[in-house]
């Protein structure tokens, strides 16, 4: 018995408005509907349309109808048939015309019904669009061949796929319980693979704790400047934001006492890393934030976002794990040590709201996909992980120090830099020939080099005399170039007020 059957093609999936009430043929609506959806693209030059046997039962009309149907197609030049094969849209049809120009006219934003908080994200901050391999552009990370060779490895024992139904909504038990031994270990966190839900991402870790702790209209302290798209995530779930200034020693947690500040649901912190300052809040400011939480009954959230990447002493302990109250909701992600594109991030929550995140979660996002949770789990489990790890920060530790040296030989009149203990980025700060992170910019993305201005972060803060770059996935060649440029760009202007001039 032969099984080999032809795949069958993407326009199987197309369903045709048929209305036996109207006066027109069956067949002749078909048509006109098939007709239209070569038209408008939905149907593409080349695709074979499904066989009339299919079709017929697809879309509940008999074969004649549809053979009729395909007739007329082919007699008018949209479709042709090939013996043996079937029919296929001809290759001939034109592309169906850009909007604005001759089709459907594109309407202002403006003029569009969008919900309050779709317009409060637009209005928040920059988004995360893709970008460049550009020199300094960050989120890049560089590749690993060992690693690699490992997790298409681990992959291939998983790629034998079961129908199976959905997964734990929390995610797979055996990674739950990797992650919270390596948290144990490495970051001094305390909990157990009950209290951990995996996530897309520290985003949608975000997400899902911002919309459980707080309501619309309740106030929520965030570091000054903040991570944007945690800031765009608020604005989404109507947060009132109030930022608190960054120094050295992080958020500055006396501004807490300031007797007009409302108690918030809960505060957002980036405490081992300040993104994008760079900064560890100091013991004492933790303490002090864990009392305030404590006190005012309020939640904290510790985005621990890159804490595998310490180049100095030892690594910084959570937040999470000084917590004596259950005041702390702590997230984490793999994309940045393993595969952005994996999508895997982490969540841990105090036991008591495990219940309440298990009950929201399917509102969301059924569960987590388990393939890439079981690759994972399996890297953590076998001990990849370390020695992954020690790898990749050396390589970024080298990358670190060649653009620091660089900066400083290049562009030292210009850029004091700031050289990082921790994290795949490095910030800089004018030294008063400029005062315009934007301008600088603009000036040097014209080149070809990526900066980005600290001050688009900013929530109340006025500052615009720093930026960051990225040195993560950055080889010296480009290195050496981007600085080269940047240095040009300082010589050939003047950025002064926020204005360029050449």
């Amino acid at each position: 018995m032969n099984l080999k059957r032809r795949r069958e093609t993407p326009s199987a999936a197309f369903r045709p408005e048929i209305d036996p009430s109207r006066p027109a043929s069956l067949a002749r609506q078909l048509y006109v509907a098939l007709r239209e959806a070569v038209a408008d693209g939905r149907l593409k030059a080349g695709q074979r349309l499904p066989s009339t046997r299919l079709a017929a039962t697809e879309w509940t009309l008999s074969r004649g109808t549809v053979a009729e149907a395909y007739d007329i197609l082919i007699a008018e030049g949209y479709a042709v048939a090939r013996h043996g094969s079937g029919t296929y849209i001809t290759s001939d049809v034109p592309e169906s015309p850009p909007k604005g120009d001759g089709g459907q006219a594109a309407a202002p934003v403006a003029s569009r019904a969008l919900s309050d908080a779709a317009r409060r994200v637009c209005s928040s901050g920059p988004s995360l669009e893709p970008q460049k391999a550009l020199p300094f552009v960050t989120g890049r990370m560089a590749h690993d061949e060992r690693t690699a060779g490992l997790l298409n490895r681990i992959a291939g024992r998983h790629m034998n796929y079961a129908f199976e139904g959905y997964g734990d909504i929390q995610g797979e038990p055996g990674l739950r319980s990797a992650i919270a031994a390596h948290l144990a270990v490495s970051r001094g966190v305390r909990c157990t693979a009950d209290q951990i839900l995996i996530t897309a991402g520290t985003q949608q870790a975000l997400d899902l704790a911002f919309r459980i702790l707080a309501s619309p209209g309740d106030t929520v302290i965030v570091e000054d400047p903040c991570y944007p798209p945690a800031r765009q995530c608020l604005a989404l779930n109507g947060a009132t934001i109030v930022g608190l200034p960054v120094d050295r020693e992080g958020i500055m947690t006396e501004r807490l006492a300031d007797g007009a500040l409302r108690p918030p649901a809960f505060i957002y912190v980036t405490p081992s890393n300040q993104y994008p300052v760079g900064s560890v809040l100091s013991l004492p400011r933790r303490l002090e934030l864990l009392s305030y939480a404590r006190d005012h009954g309020c939640w904290i959230v510790e985005d621990d976002y890159d804490s595998e990447f310490r180049y100095d002493g030892h690594p910084i302990a959570s937040l999470q794990g000084l917590d004596q109250a259950g005041r702390v909701l702590y997230t984490g992600t793999f994309s940045k040590a393993l595969l952005p594109s994996l999508r895997i991030g982490y969540l841990v929550v105090p036991a008591d709201l495990v219940p309440v995140f298990r009950a929201v979660r399917p509102a969301l996002d059924r569960c987590p996909p388990t393939f890439q949770q079981r690759v994972i789990a399996d890297f953590l489990n076998e001990g990849y992980f370390p020695a992954h790890l020690r790898r990749l920060r050396e390589r970024l530790r080298v990358s670190r120090d060649l653009l620091a040296a660089m900066l400083r030989a290049r562009v030292a009149e210009h850029l004091a830099v700031i050289l990082p203990d921790q994290g795949i980025n490095l910030t800089v700060r004018s030294t008063g020939t400029w005062s315009s992170d934007s301008a600088v910019s603009e000036a040097a993305l014209k080149r070809g080099v990526v900066v980005m201005p600290l001050s688009r972060m900013n929530v109340a803060s006025r500052d615009t005399s720093r930026l960051m770059l990225g040195f993560s996935g950055l080889s010296e060649q480009e290195a050496d170039r981007g600085t080269r440029i940047l240095a040009d760009v300082f010589r050939r202007g003047a950025f002064v007020g926020g204005a360029a001039r050449a």
